[in-house]
Parts: structure tokens; C-alpha cells; sequence
């Protein structure tokens, strides 16, 4: 079944879930492997290395320098891939909050990662524009 396109179907039934943990951002050199031990929940290669996201006490436990400390919001209903201006429209309405947001699209879900310290009014942000919608 297709994700759905339509802005106002996606913003009503958004339906935002945040994940329990705090995520942080790592990175390694191209040539090296992201160790066994750990789950990361996104990995990006880059030109500069390998980028991924684990929970923070992974991260820790590897001795892995980290940054930005987040909780993870995942936008529930089934996007499409092709969908126009859903992202736009979420990541707007926190950045008109000033709360800052990392956002990954996967084949499903459109995943959210924004500060650990504000994941709470992020959350609030979201379901009232889903309700105004």
C-alpha cells in the first residue's frame, strides 16, 4: 500500500509517538566499521565518515564521542516518499517555536530527532497542529 500524499490527510493523522531514550549522533571513518555491539536506529555514509544515531548509554558504553542529545519522535502515519510539504510544515512550526529538529524519511514513517530538553513542547507543537488541521 503507497503512502499518503495528501498535506491535509498527513498533518490530521500524523499521530506523533516519542520513542522512550535519548539518541545521539556519531560518526566514524569511512573505513571503519560500526562495532557489533551496537543498534543503530539511522546510518548515513558520508564522504566524511559514517554517520549513525544510537541510544546515548550505547554510545557511552562504546566509548563513542557523541553529539546532540535527542529524543526521537516518529510521525506515525504512513507517508509517502513523494509527498510535498509535510516536512516543511512540521519542521516550520518548531523552528517558528525555536526548537530544532534533525528529520530523517524512511519507507514508512517520517522520524524526528529534536533536543532531549525540549522533546516535551515539541510533542505538545505536533499534536496541536494535527488537531488545527
Amino acid at each position: 500500500m503507497p503512502g499518503d500524499r495528501n498535506l491535509a490527510t498527513l498533518l490530521q493523522n500524523m499521530k506523533p509517538e516519542m520513542h522512550e531514550g535519548v539518541f545521539v549522533f556519531c560518526s566514524i571513518p569511512g573505513d571503519e566499521k560500526i562495532p557489533a555491539t551496537l543498534t543503530p536506529v539511522h546510518i548515513f555514509r558520508e564522504r566524511e565518515g559514517t554517520s549513525f544515531v544510537v541510544r546515548r548509554e550505547e554510545a557511552e558504553s562504546s566509548g563513542l564521542t557523541y553529539q546532540c542529545a535527542s529524543r526521537l519522535i516518529t510521525l506515525t502515519v504512513h507517508s509517502s516518499l513523494e509527498a510535498v510539504g509535510f516536512l516543511a510544515a512540521v519542521t516550520g512550526r518548531l523552528a517558528e517555536a525555536d526548537i530544532s529538529v534533525n528529520a530523517v524519511s524512511a519507507f514508512y514513517h517520517d522520524h524526528l530527532f529534536v533536543p532531549e530538553h525540549r522533546a516535551d513542547e515539541a510533542l505538545r507543537h505536533l499534536l496541536s497542529m494535527s488537531r488545527q488541521a
